[in-house]
């Protein structure tokens, strides 16, 4: 095969001046070679080299034009949309490429590479690179702007539950934590019985109405209050208030339904155990294990209180338990046991302090008397244990459905849980931490130095709030199922106080140390100054100091595993150093 060559290309001489100059090259409309067309034309006039962006500090957000506050990581494809929107002039060129150049953190600075494209001449298009530097400036959006000042609040949600104590919002919190639903939150109130929260907008406290309705049974209102009006455009601004009022009911409670009531829930026992509360009442009747779930609407028709609380449970010791394995519903196991009043046999007379402090029934020499009863706790209770219950036999309660119940129906005494008093003595410390909602330094109302948003209200006493923050640690510690619903963190070295040294106090939501936040962190969460946490053993324990007697530890104590735990501070941190302490249902 002959080779037959292509046509012969034809090149240009360049002429500048009349003077011929340059190489030949291929023939283009402008008759001008690469160089020389980018030293004759400026695709990049028209934008600017330098610009600058708008940022707040308090929130960490990007002003994104015209008016929207976005949420913009450094070197993100957010943040590089919102600097591009800055330039004016790049709707008349073609952007091929567009990336961030690396800048100190610290510089306020950012600087972009970008490739735009543009046809100067007939058929001819040009391409080019160039940087354009942006300087940080701060600023405030208009939310942290109400934010820093008092009174602004567009919407309230009340929580309110009628209870004794605190450990139902303390587990509130924790789950507000976990689901991060504390982020649109202003500020936080402690009041009697219960917290304030305040919002910026309606939206937001609805949000939070959901949420709680979600995770507990609620009953919800609202109410609006006219500010200002404008007749001339119709338009009005309203400040709202939502009032959540959760059930007086909690887990480990002793109730005692109407009899009607009874009847309408499969006929079950109308003197029950609450066992759980999520968005509905779980009861058992722990005679026959009979179980019935009441939900938030069914419960708030015919509402009832609580028969007892956990504060009037007393300690039994578990004498002999005959468990029923045919008899079993989940992790319930049907048993005959017999139990006795702790320290029935042990003698007395050699402490007068004590037999002073004796209570009627155990003066009267009714705590050497043998009880048989039935319970549900047959899986776990071994002879020896020792067991809190609600002692009927003693107890007097004002209440017209109790006092109608057959006299046969109502057995002396209801165990509701184990518990481990040789556990407790052994001063150990625990190996995990909760996390609490921070709050703005000197909010109003604020009478206490607590910081979290539980046990901040004046008035209350101290010594209570740390008791119910140890009542509900050892609910976490003793029950998995109630741990499974909130995040556990990982303590510190823990560093126990001596004997005669002055109680420091604990890290978390109610009676904790003073904490701080991590600074560009509108709603951050608290963080324990101390690094290592000091347990005084008598508030730790809630036992004598001077105890000395060596026991035995119980076996089956359910410890925290390693595994359920987390490592300090997560994505929801984002402030820099690591030498930062771990934060501190009821």
């Amino acid at each position: 095969m002959e080779f037959v060559a292509g046509p012969a290309e034809e090149k240009v001489v360049l002429m500048k001046a009349g003077n011929w100059i340059g190489t030949p090259i291929i023939p283009n409309s402008a008759n001008l070679c690469v160089a020389c067309l980018r030293n004759t034309v400026d695709i990049t006039e028209g934008i600017p080299k330098q610009a600058s962006v708008a940022f707040c500090r308090n929130c960490e957000r990007f002003l994104a034009p015209p008016s929207t506050w976005t949420l913009a990581r450094p070197e993100s494809s957010e943040l590089l949309a919102i600097c591009l929107r800055k330039l004016k002039g790049l709707n008349k060129v073609r952007l091929t490429d567009a990336h961030f150049i690396w800048t100190e953190p610290h510089s306020k600075r950012l600087r972009i590479s970008m490739t735009i494209q543009k046809e100067v001449l007939t058929n001819t298009i040009l391409e080019q690179t160039f940087e354009i530097e942006y300087l940080v400036q701060h600023g405030q959006c208009p939310d942290c702007a109400k934010l820093a000042a008092k009174n602004t609040w567009k919407a309230l949600v009340q929580v309110r539950q009628k209870v004794p104590h605190k450990r139902t919002f303390l587990y509130l919190e924790q789950l507000i934590l976990k689901h991060n639903a504390q982020k649109d939150t202003i500020s936080i109130k402690e009041v009697r019985d219960g917290l304030d929260f305040f919002y910026s907008s309606k939206s937001h406290a609805q949000k939070m109405v959901e949420f709680l309705a979600g995770v507990a049974p609620v009953k919800s209102k609202s109410s609006e209050q006219l500010l200002s009006s404008d007749v001339h455009s119709s338009t009005a601004n309203f400040k709202y208030t939502f009032s959540v009022e959760i059930v007086p009911i909690c887990k480990d409670d002793l109730v005692c339904m109407p009899l009607k009531q009874a009847r309408s829930l499969a006929n079950i026992s109308p003197l029950t155990l609450c066992t759980r509360i999520g968005n509905s009442i779980q009861l058992l009747d722990p005679q026959t294990l009979q179980t019935c779930d009441i939900p938030a609407q069914v419960y708030w028709r015919a509402p009832f209180d609580s028969l007892a609380s956990v504060t009037d449970l007393v300690e039994f010791t578990v004498l002999d338990v005959d468990p029923d394995y045919t008899r079993q519903k989940g992790k319930f196991v049907m048993a005959d046991a017999q139990v006795a009043l702790a320290g029935a046999f042990h003698s007395s007379g050699s402490n007068a302090q004590a037999d002073d402090d004796m209570m009627d029934y155990e003066a009267s020499g009714s705590t050497s008397l043998v009880y048989h009863t039935r319970t549900h706790l047959g899986a776990i209770l071994q002879p020896g244990d020792t067991a809190l219950g609600y002692f009927l036999t003693n107890a007097n309660f004002n209440s017209d459905h109790f006092s109608s119940l057959p006299a046969d129906r109502v057995p002396d005494l209801i165990l509701v849980k184990k518990t481990y008093p040789n556990r407790r003595k052994k001063n150990k410390p625990r190996n995990w931490k909760l996390r609490s909602i921070a709050k703005e330094a000197g909010e109003e109302g604020e009478t206490s130095g607590a910081r979290g948003a539980i046990g901040r209200m004046g008035g209350r006493d101290q010594r209570k709030v740390e008791q119910d923050y140890e009542l509900f640690l050892r609910d976490l510690e003793e029950d998995p199922e109630l741990r499974q619903g909130i995040n556990l963190y990982k303590a510190p070295e823990v560093t126990m106080a001596a004997a005669d040294g002055a109680a420091a106090p604990t890290a978390g939501a109610g009676g904790r140390k003073g904490g701080r936040r991590r600074p560009g962190q509108q709603y951050a969460m608290e963080v324990d100054d101390t690094p290592a946490e000091v347990v005084p053993p008598q508030v730790a324990t809630g036992v004598d100091g001077d105890d000395e007697e060596e026991v035995e530890e119980e076996p089956d104590f359910p410890d925290v595993k390693l595994d359920e735990l987390l490592e300090g501070f997560d994505e929801m941190t984002l402030g820099d150093g690591g030498d930062e302490g771990e934060a501190g249902e009821q």
